[in-house]
């Protein structure tokens, strides 16, 4: 493990929640949950005003309602996030090439690699800096951890948080664990965190006491040996700037169980296209479909089928996913589905025996309707009536401008007009099929300078 507090730990501050409130003038300083608001909908991200009133991630919608009433709800835009996301990202990489990011608002950059710092002070300095580029071009607020390893480093980091910078100082590692709680550790969940207990260690301190024997002893030779090494502030763990994607899947919950077994049906083929799309936006292709159906009774079953080959083709992927839902009962009901792929690689074999059945049907004169492309897919519009605005979501009236909607009900949508970089705007109630309303793509949080003349 290195000497210098060169690794350092990023993390944004509640993420989404913060993203919403910097688009929406009027939320800010206010509590701001999103996530799912159907009925078993769960909390993806609060603000820190909202964590006032008990509300945390993973919680169930519902039970976040009754602690904050009066919080604003609003649905997930992953596209704006996305777009943050890679800013950020590209001010890491300034930084360094080892830069391993572990979601859309978190990452561990390697320093050292990047020749951006080599002691105490230059960390300091990167990581003041980068908080201070982060604030520039997205308008929000990250918190930095630096230390010699990646386990401290996102420790710092959550010491820091909000809007912090925390450096662990070489030298005082331990003294810092020991009295913290094994689950502070990585890897100590609470499965083995009650296992821990029962065993009297609670704290880091007392798994550096217990030592490797005892720890190996009750939780085995390779868990055992980890945490006791990571008691005692030991991290080899290096900084991976490439991670290979194992899957790609995609899966829905609904808000009522699903009874209707050609309801099932139509929604696993349209589960298949779209894991396709992403399939092919990432380039790849997979060897095993893999079909995941969560029933009435939370009961969750997987099945999967392997190919002789990889495929994106998403007529195999459909074919495949209906044969899988043919061996699952869904009589009780289903709450969820999902469809992934595994086995993943950078090419495609094509499936010459998914061809010669439809050359065989053909023959027999079978009607046969071959896959659309993926790329060729195209939404149909909406029909006015039918025409759905969800709450959070970027609106533009012609008259009006641009907004975002508060709610929608009984045939009426309720929208906020403002801007990331307005006051506080004034709300408007439309007919949902108003035709003068349409959807909108988010505005930048920060608004872009344009190039002086002159410059490139």
């Amino acid at each position: 493990m290195r000497t210098t507090p060169t690794i350092l730990h990023l993390d944004m501050d509640a993420f989404f929640a913060s993203a919403e409130q910097a688009s929406k003038p009027s939320l800010r300083g206010k509590a701001v949950v999103v996530g799912g608001l159907g009925p078993r909908g769960v909390v993806s991200t609060c603000s820190y005003e909202a964590r006032v009133f008990g509300v945390h991630s993973a919680m169930p919608m519902a039970q976040a309602r009754r602690l904050a009433p009066n919080a604003a709800y609003l649905v997930p835009r992953f596209g704006l996030y996305r777009q943050i996301s890679e800013q950020v990202m590209g001010l890491l990489r300034e930084l360094s090439p080892l830069v391993e990011p572990l979601s859309l608002d978190e990452a561990f950059v390697d320093l050292e690699a990047g020749e951006t710092a080599w002691d105490e002070r230059s960390a300091l300095l990167a990581g003041r800096k980068l908080r201070d580029d982060i604030r520039a071009v997205t308008g929000l607020t990250g918190s930095v951890g630096l230390a010699a390893c990646k386990m401290l480093a996102k420790i710092a980091s959550e010491q820091a948080k909000p809007d912090g910078l925390v450096l662990i100082e070489p030298g005082t590692e331990r003294a810092l664990l020991a009295p913290m709680s094994v689950r502070t550790l990585p890897g100590v969940g609470p499965a083995t965190g009650d296992h821990l207990r029962r065993g009297g260690i609670t704290t880091v301190g007392e798994i550096a006491e217990a030592g490797e024997d005892e720890l190996v002893r009750l939780l085995g030779k390779a868990h055992g040996l980890a945490l006791y090494a990571m008691a005692l502030a030991r991290d080899e763990r290096p900084v991976v700037a490439e991670r290979d994607t194992k899957s790609v899947s995609v899966e829905d919950t609904y808000d009522v169980d699903i009874h209707d077994r050609v309801r099932v049906r139509m929604e696993v083929q349209r589960l298949a296209d779209r894991c396709v799309q992403r399939l092919r936006g990432a380039h790849l292709s997979g060897r095993t479909i893999v079909l995941k159906v969560r029933r009435y009774d939370f009961s969750t079953l997987t099945r999967s089928e392997t190919l002789r080959g990889p495929t994106d083709d998403p007529g195999v992927v459909r074919e495949a996913a209906a044969r899988l839902l043919e061996a699952v009962d869904t009589t009780g009901g289903v709450r969820l589905l999902g469809v992934g792929v595994t086995g993943l690689a950078d090419y495609t074999q094509e499936d010459l025996f998914a061809q010669a059945q439809a050359q065989a049907a053909v023959a027999e004169g079978a009607e046969v309707v071959g896959p659309e492309p993926v790329e060729e897919v195209v939404e149909e519009p909406e029909p006015a009536a039918e025409r759905q605005w969800r709450a959070g979501h970027d609106v533009r009236h012609v008259e009006f401008g641009h907004g975002w909607v508060q709610g929608s009900g009984l045939g009426r949508v309720t929208v906020r007009f403002e801007t990331p970089d307005s006051l506080p705007g004034r709300v408007k109630t439309f007919r949902v099929d108003d035709p003068g309303l349409e959807r909108a793509e988010p505005l930048p949080l920060v608004a872009r300078v344009p190039p002086a003349v002159g410059e490139a």
